[in-house]
């Protein structure tokens, strides 16, 4: 039988969910007719596109937390949608310290598989057809992806993280001509991702100011603010009590900065009537976060004295020697990002673009990075890494992608 002919519609619409540059994914990059100048650099491969777990592996104890999880059998394995009610109330009581705010954990708090699946829900449960979404760029490219996904309308916001020694450079004005002119969801992370920026106390405090003026909604991903360098000031802003609850919702999980990736869990909490939303949308998805896996939360923030500070300590010297590289590499331009893992250098005027030098990077360096037109199509020049390596291997692998650079200078 012949296929019935798609819509263009939902042709293009899944389109725009392009995977090839995910994480995971280069296998599935085409790279038959790339230009490959000079010879092979011989070195350890490393996948700048992730953190390596094996690097910095997770919190201790956390596969004995596993299988105490496992052992409880089916009423771990099929808790509530929203996740089961006793590590909800002890993961509450945690994140109403660490941000500042009190949670309810009965109604203002949902277990998810993994900040992404926080992400989907939370967007699913804010975007109606033709609502309009303001964004930052550059930012996590899965925001505008979901955006366009939940046809809703993408406005970008733009971040001058060159211009500032502080803060992210977020345009403010533009941010309060969009909330005066229709925007209904706001979505940014902090830090931010991909620069590692990480957003003043003034930022955030006009961002509150200007969301609860017009009534916009705001969605906050903070998956990386427990690691945060140099003794910035991080603030929360469910912290400063200027927006009205039920307009925001924060989003964090433990994959990042504890290694917990392989675990799949988030946690979303804020809005009573967006973790409702969230709950019936998560209860046609994917049901739960994984129930055996929900028990390794009892480590997070309960990790072993000096843990997290050596994590940190551990992820500033791997940023500061692959900067410094950048610095002594001509024509390279970098922000030195003050939390999360993550860093979004800039190169110098290339005569392949952006896509064609991912793919040469990996096929002669191997080194896998994620193109900067991810995060936005301005960012041509520009591309992401997570320096979450082996130390050694990471500050290598940068000056082979600086050498595979110069070979296609303008």
């Amino acid at each position: 039988m012949n296929a019935l002919p798609e819509s263009s519609l939902l042709t293009e619409k899944f389109a725009k969910l392009g995977v090839e540059s995910a994480p995971g994914q280069e296998g599935r990059q085409q790279v038959d007719s790339i230009d490959l100048r000079g010879d092979r650099i011989v070195g350890t491969p490393v996948d700048f596109s992730h953190g390596d777990v094996d690097a910095h592996p997770p919190i201790p104890g956390s596969l004995e937390l596993f299988q105490r999880g496992y052992e409880v059998g089916g009423s771990q394995a099929y808790t509530e949608y929203r996740g089961q009610a006793a590590i909800r109330e002890q993961l509450a009581a945690k994140l109403a310290e660490f941000t500042g705010a009190p949670i309810d954990s009965d109604s203002e708090m949902i277990l998810t598989p993994g900040t992404q699946g926080a992400l989907f829900l939370a967007m699913g449960a804010n975007i109606g057809r033709g609502d309009k979404v303001a964004i930052v760029e550059p930012d996590y490219f899965a925001n505008r992806k979901l955006v366009e996904f939940f046809e809703g309308e993408l406005v970008p916001v733009g971040m001058d993280y060159f211009g500032t020694d502080s803060g992210s450079g977020i345009d403010l004005l533009k941010l309060g001509e969009c909330f005066r002119y229709g925007v209904k969801l706001f979505v940014f992370s902090n830090p931010n991702n991909p620069t590692g920026v990480v957003y003043s106390p003034d930022e955030i405090l006009a961002i509150a100011e200007l969301a609860e003026t017009h009534g916009v909604r705001v969605i906050v991903d903070q998956l990386y603010s427990r690691q945060i360098f140099d003794g910035v000031r991080y603030t929360h802003l469910r912290g400063l009590d200027k927006l009205n609850s039920d307009n925001l919702l924060t989003i964090i999980g433990p994959s990042k900065t504890e290694s917990l990736s392989g675990f799949r869990l988030g946690a979303a909490f804020g809005s009573s009537q967006m973790i409702d939303r969230m709950e019936k949308l998560q209860a046609i998805v994917s049901l739960r976060a994984a129930g055996y896996c929900q028990t390794v939360l009892a480590n997070w923030f309960s990790e072993p004295t000096g843990w997290i500070q050596a994590r940190i300590a551990a992820h500033q010297a791997i940023r500061d020697d692959i900067h410094e590289a950048f610095l002594r590499a001509n024509g390279f331009k970098l922000r030195l990002g003050e939390g999360g893992s993550y860093l979004f250098p800039q190169m110098p005027e290339m005569d392949i673009s952006i896509g064609d030098f991912v793919k040469v990077l990996r096929l002669q360096a191997e080194v896998i990075v994620t193109p900067g037109t991810q995060f936005g199509p301005q960012f041509t020049n520009s591309f992401r890494i997570n320096f979450s390596q082996d130390h050694t291997a990471a500050v290598q692998a940068i000056q082979r992608t600086i050498e595979i650079a110069n070979r296609y200078r303008v």
